[in-house]
């Protein structure tokens, strides 16, 4: 190859190495850039075709190698809509070309980025700090699901979010098996823990219970009134006792033998009888009719046949008839619909609390749903473990304008705590509270989250009370949370999802092609985008992957190649020199 080949060789070393500095100076240069990628220098030598023994070392030439595979820092920052890619993928970003009529025209194609300094403009599209525009997935408001698989320019709008009528209330709780409310009293008077449905009910004033016929007096045969096989039904207060008389077969409860002492006699078979009955209440003989009396001056009685329940009674006098005085439905065994105002003191004392939630009409309307719940039989006073739910729907009422309103039907409870038989959901068709008409609403009780369990406080333990609706509200702000989705936040409270950010990945990630901005164009050689989800990062931006130090290493090393190219250069010279000199 002679001089003139090494002065050659020493020119490409030095052009190589100019190559490499201005690779350096571009990574120091933007080793603060938002998701910059540096370029590394990587050198190939050019070996001239010659025998094997002849062959030289050749000349260099230095290309660029891509790091885009490397990934910088991850910096959190105080902008929510900052975003940043753990992983090695791409954010979809397109230009903008131009103007019209106020709203930004783009060009439809595709790039590539890192850089996540995005922010939101007056037209409500993200921007990044190179002036790309980010793209990624519409999500469906109504589903919250991605409703495309195509990326498009993202635009957040501003508008008001409409209001959202309740249709749902989430209601779990644990009801106490004993409710202590202001009206319970630990001793001395049973029942005092339900509600008095007479306080409520306009039912006529009552006198005791009576069966007419001829006279029968205490000592006579007790088969005088009541024969093999006869059914009796005496109810106080709603709660019932059902009577059985037979001979000869022994006497169980309320299976009473009528041959056998001491109820063989009219006297002793109705000790029997008041024995079955609540404490207080009294069975007795008034002028040969038989008489049943209340311990309370307002107890509802009433005396049927046990079978069915009309006024042909197997059990009476000579006649067997009978004639009760209340005829009336039993108080206990009604049911309250509606408290008027006037008795809405009285309805609090025998009832407890079950929270309260705020739900809202569809034009965005609030109202206070107040519930309370009230225990209206128990199997220590003879019937179910029963409540009723009411609802506060007019607390502006007056005098004898309803206040609360019974919701739902009962609420009956077995030995194991649970509903019997199941309740769900309460549904609450109409639903209008303060004159604010919510409409059709439902109480999500789910399987198990009403309960009635025993509770030493004597409270109602509500262990969740959420519903589904809200006002409108007005545009807040807008953020990307770390499952790349752009959130916007009303005044309201709520947070819609409005878009997926995608990534693309490729093959050949270092095969992109570098452009202006910190962005990338696919080729070729890098293979189509893979569209993914995975990978952003909220409130973060990814550094620049350039290390100072290593550059300046680098930086070093290329100035002593260079200074040695130069060497040859003048030594080369100076040989030529002396081949010159040879002719003198």
């Amino acid at each position: 190859m002679g001089i003139y080949g090494a002065l050659s060789t020493a020119v490409t070393g030095l052009r190589a190495q100019s190559f490499a500095l201005e690779n350096i100076s571009g990574n120091i240069a933007n080793s603060q850039t938002t998701g910059f990628k540096r370029i590394d220098t990587d050198f190939v030598d050019m070996i001239p075709d010659a025998a094997q023994k002849r062959q030289t070392a050749g000349s260099v030439l230095a290309y660029s190698r891509s790091t885009n595979n490397i990934q910088g820092d991850i910096k959190g920052t105080s902008t929510e809509t900052n975003m940043a890619i753990n992983g090695n993928g791409f954010f979809v970003v397109e230009p903008a070309i131009g103007m019209s009529d106020g709203d930004t025209l783009f060009s439809g194609a595709n790039y590539y980025t890192r850089r996540g300094d995005f922010e939101l403009d007056k037209n409500g599209y993200l921007v990044n700090g190179s002036g790309y525009y980010l793209k990624g997935l519409p999500i469906d408001p109504a589903t919250q699901n991605i409703s495309s698989s195509v990326p498009q320019v993202l635009k957040v709008s501003s508008a008001f979010l409409p209001a959202e009528q309740t249709s749902s209330i989430n209601y779990e709780l644990n009801l106490p098996q004993l409710p202590k409310t202001a009206a319970y009293q630990a001793s001395g008077v049973a029942g005092s823990e339900l509600l008095r449905a007479q306080d409520f009910l306009t039912i006529t004033p009552n006198t005791p219970a009576t069966t007419t016929g001829s006279a029968a007096t205490g000592a006579a045969a007790a088969t005088t009134i009541a024969s093999d096989l006869d059914t009796l039904t005496i109810s106080v207060n709603g709660t019932p006792v059902n009577f059985t008389f037979n001979e000869g077969s022994g006497t169980t409860g309320t299976d009473i033998d009528v041959t056998v002492a001491p109820t063989d006699t009219v006297t002793g078979l109705l000790a029997a009888i008041q024995a079955a009955l609540p404490a207080g209440t009294t069975v007795a003989l008034s002028g040969g009719n038989i008489t049943v009396t209340g311990a309370d001056a307002d107890d509802v009685i009433q005396i049927t046949d046990g079978t069915t329940g009309t006024s042909s009674l197997g059990f009476g006098l000579a006649d067997g008839t009978y004639n009760p005085t209340v005829s009336q439905a039993l108080a206990l065994q009604q049911r309250v619909d509606t408290i008027s105002a006037d008795k809405a003191d009285t309805f609090i004392s025998q009832s407890i609390s079950g929270g309260a939630v705020t739900v809202y009409a569809g034009n965005g309307a609030p109202a206070n749903v107040q519930m309370r719940w009230a225990k209206v039989n128990s199997t220590a006073n003879g019937g179910a473990e029963r409540w009723n739910l009411f609802i506060l729907t007019n607390s502006e009422a007056t005098g004898s304008g309803t206040e609360w309103t019974r919701v739902g039907g009962d609420y009956t409870f077995g030995p194991d705590g649970s509903p019997n038989p199941a309740v769900e959901y309460t549904d609450l068709p109409g639903l209008t509270v303060n004159g604010v008409t919510i409409g059709d609403l439902r109480l999500q009780h789910g399987a198990t989250g009403l309960t009635q369990f025993s509770d030493p406080n004597g409270n109602a333990e509500v262990t969740r009370l959420t519903q589904n609706g809200y006002a409108a509200g007005e545009f807040v702000s807008v953020s990307v949370n770390d499952n790349g989705r752009v959130v916007v936040s009303y005044t309201n409270g709520q947070q819609l999802e409005v878009a997926q950010v995608v990534t693309a990945n490729f093959n050949a990630v270092n095969a992109l092609k570098r452009m202006d901005g910190g962005v990338f164009a696919a080729t070729s050689e890098s293979g189509e985008p893979l569209l993914d989800t995975d990978g952003v990062i909220g409130s973060a931006v990814e550094a620049s992957n350039t290390d100072i130090s290593e550059e300046f290493t680098k930086l070093i090393v290329t100035q002593q190649a260079y200074a040695a190219g130069t060497r040859i250069v003048s030594a080369a010279d100076q040989m030529l020199q002396e081949s010159l000199n040879m002719i003198r």
